[in-house]
């Protein structure tokens, strides 16, 4: 048997870890990997345009099944390409590998062509960034990278030269059973019983939920409904929280909806349950504050906690719940329900004024014929900007669904190579790429990546030729719109051109067709819809001194956008309240 070299022992240890695939571009640095991989039929090589486009697809990969997911550049530049990708993986606490394959080992810090250090560059945006310098560094570097990701959830960096990676493995190297899952935490018995005091001694709680809620839902109703507690969430929140909730009353935040920031504001005691929520002007500073969060550099990291409990908030509930007294009072929560109802009902006007009717198309009318026909188990993948204002009020979780974005990091350009990532975990399953036309544009290379893996992707371009998100912030500080505007060509022409499926939709009537003819299509599609760029009315109360970039520091209600099928939900959980 010949032997190993480091490339091959690299991408054994990959499979091992139970990697599936690398995305990537391929570059002379990188070749013995790739090499190595066309040799392994346990690994595919994943080829995009864009490395980029390879860090947000290992990302998205990686927060739909749950795995380790990876991603590789070669030396200098096509390394950095990764870079923004990565950010947005560590902020979305998505277990990612980044491969930085190097220069040769002998010229490093002699200036040689196209050298960087990415040993340093990528430390920000990684919970480990080593170089390889040496095999003998080989395999336990790689191993100690492969937990780290998995362990911590978020990225690590492997620095590789090409020359290293060519060289024989060591022998009688230390390979070890790799961590592959993450074990739930359980607080101590004295924060529980400390949270149950708080909790007991409280007459109006209030639970915000966020991202750490995922595989908590059933708890979490049981909880709330023990506390008679109105349920909030924030927006990487909503798929796990909203879907089934009686206690619910919306989302807070720039986006936020309903009656969540008064719920929030007039309780007396708040539990932030693992959320990292970054807007803290939209939390309390005058209410007792207790927060659960299985990471406990969140914990306190936004507003002033009276109690941190660092725990796995199922977990964490499995063991509250029982301790606390039951509540029966319900009028606190049946204020909020009511209060949410109301406010739903005073924004639907602009999604039910014409929209059936109005050219250009309303963006809100799209994003509900969207979620009306997609699949009960489609995965949606949201560009920055105002389709995450659409995925925010009209796309309707329900348990089955992923509503996947850059959320915390907050990148344009995101959804088409998310889409790639999600739809190779299940070629089968419904990917629909809520696209703004800003946003694809800046990546709309990789449009070339799902004809060439002929991955079954859906766009709906959301294309109102502008920066709108940009638009209204500039309006908002008083300031005339200025390089916003987008000179686009007919995207579905784009698309067939490709060799891809391609339909323009340029009034309403159009719509619904051109979305089921596109779902129903055997392969990859983009909508072009041509939607109105004044969508959006701002209240009056908004003034320049609450915007600073994407966040209003203090409002309500930001946008009057309607707000789909929830006022349905805030409907049927309102008539649950007993008349007096």
């Amino acid at each position: 048997m010949a032997k190993q070299n480091v490339a091959e022992q690299f991408v054994d240890i990959l499979v091992r870890a139970g990697v599936r695939r690398l995305y990537g571009v391929v570059g002379d640095s990188l070749n013995p990997v790739v090499d190595a991989i066309r040799r392994n039929s346990a690994i595919d090589w994943v080829q995009v345009r864009h490395e980029e486009t390879a860090a947000f697809a290992a990302g998205a990969e990686a927060q739909i099944s749950g795995r380790l997911a990876a991603c590789a550049g070669s030396c200098g530049p096509g390394n950095l390409h990764l870079i923004n990708g990565l950010y947005d993986a560590h902020r979305s606490m998505a277990p990612v590998l980044a491969l930085a394959s190097h220069i040769p080992s002998s010229e490093i810090g002699l200036g040689y062509f196209q050298e960087t250090h990415p040993d340093q560059l990528f430390k920000e945006c990684s919970h480990y960034c080593e170089l390889i310098s040496n095999p003998q560094q080989m395999p336990r570097l790689l191993q100690t990278a492969v937990q780290q990701a998995i362990g911590r959830s978020g990225v690590s960096v492997v620095a590789l030269p090409g020359d290293i990676a060519s060289r024989p493995a060591p022998e009688k190297s230390i390979e070890h059973a790799l961590v592959t899952s993450r074990p739930t935490v359980r607080p101590g018995d004295a924060e529980i019983d400390a949270l149950a005091r708080m909790i007991d001694e409280a007459d109006r709680v209030t639970l915000f939920c966020g991202s750490g809620t995922a595989g908590a839902h059933y708890e979490v109703m049981q909880f709330a409904e023990r506390l008679k507690s109105p349920v909030g969430h924030a927006l990487r929140g909503k798929e796990w929280i909203q879907y089934d909730n009686p206690y619910d009353v919306g989302m807070s935040g720039l986006l936020g909806y309903g009656a969540a920031y008064e719920a929030t504001h007039e309780c007396d005691l708040l539990i932030l349950l693992g959320t990292d929520f970054p807007y803290n002007a939209f939390l309390p500073g005058d209410v007792r504050i207790a927060q659960v969060d299985i990471r406990p550099e969140n914990l306190g990291r936004r507003s002033k906690l009276d109690l941190a409990v660092w725990g796995d908030v199922r977990e964490t509930l499995r063991c509250l719940t029982p301790r606390v007294r039951l509540k029966n009072d319900r009028r606190f929560l049946n204020k909020m329900l009511k209060k949410h109802a109301e406010a739903l009902e005073g924004v639907i006007k602009a999604y039910t004024r014409k929209v059936d009717r109005h050219v250009p198309i309303h963006p809100e009318y799209v994003a509900s014929v969207l979620d009306e026909l997609a699949a009960d188990d489609a995965v949606f993948t949201v560009d920055t900007g105002m389709c995450n204002v659409w995925a925010a009020r009209y796309i309707t979780p329900n348990g089955r669904r992923r509503i996947i974005g850059s959320f915390s990091h907050g990148s344009m350009a995101n959804a088409l190579p998310q889409a790639i990532g999600a739809q190779f975990v299940d070629r089968d399953r419904q990917v629909v790429s809520m696209s703004g036309d800003g946003g694809f544009t800046m990546l709309m290379g990789d449009l070339l990546t799902l004809r060439q893996h002929d991955l079954p992707v859906k766009i709906v371009l959301f294309n109102n030729s502008s920066l709108s998100m940009v638009e209204l912030e500039m309006l908002v500080a008083g300031l005339p719109s200025y390089g916003t505007g987008n000179l686009n060509p007919d995207f579905a022409e784009l698309a067939r051109a490709a060799g891809m499926y391609g339909v323009r939709v340029e009034k309403p009537k159009q719509l619904a067709g051109a979305l089921r003819d596109a779902f129903a299509h055997d392969g990859p599609a983009l909508v072009d819809v041509v939607t109105d760029p004044n969508a959006l009315s701002i209240p009056p109360r908004i003034s320049a001194e609450m915007v600073t970039g994407f966040a209003l520091s203090a409002s309500k209600i930001v946008l009057d956008g309607g707000v789909g099928r929830m006022v349905q939900m805030a409907r049927s959980n309102l008539r649950n309240v007993p008349r007096p």
